[in-house]
């Protein structure tokens, strides 16, 4: 393995130009899902959140009428996923972080 020398800069600025060399961390978002009325709901809005690119993982919880999803931020946005749910007929929208 060769030692990391100065002629090594132009091609360590190249990969950090490129974002190559970081990507974005996770981020996870909660939505409140209106019109969840039956066990299958929950179903249906965990698989509109899923076919999202970016989207990693999904729960939803009934009882308490929202859905936690972790994604890539590089990938998509959180208005992105209450889109999904919404036309997938549940309606969402972000809850405001404390």
């Amino acid at each position: 393995m060769r030692p990391f020398t100065s002629g090594s800069l132009p091609l360590l600025g190249i990969l950090l130009t490129t974002g190559v060399a970081f990507a974005a961390p996770p981020q996870t978002a909660t939505l409140t899902v209106a019109n969840m009325t039956c066990g299958t709901c929950p179903i249906v809005v965990k698989k509109a959140l899923d076919r999202v690119p970016g989207v990693s993982s999904t729960s939803v919880d009934f009882e308490k009428k929202t859905a936690t999803v972790t994604f890539d931020p590089d990938k998509t946005t959180s208005a992105r996923l209450t889109q999904a749910t919404t036309v997938a007929g549940f309606p969402s929208k972000l809850v405001a972080k404390p």
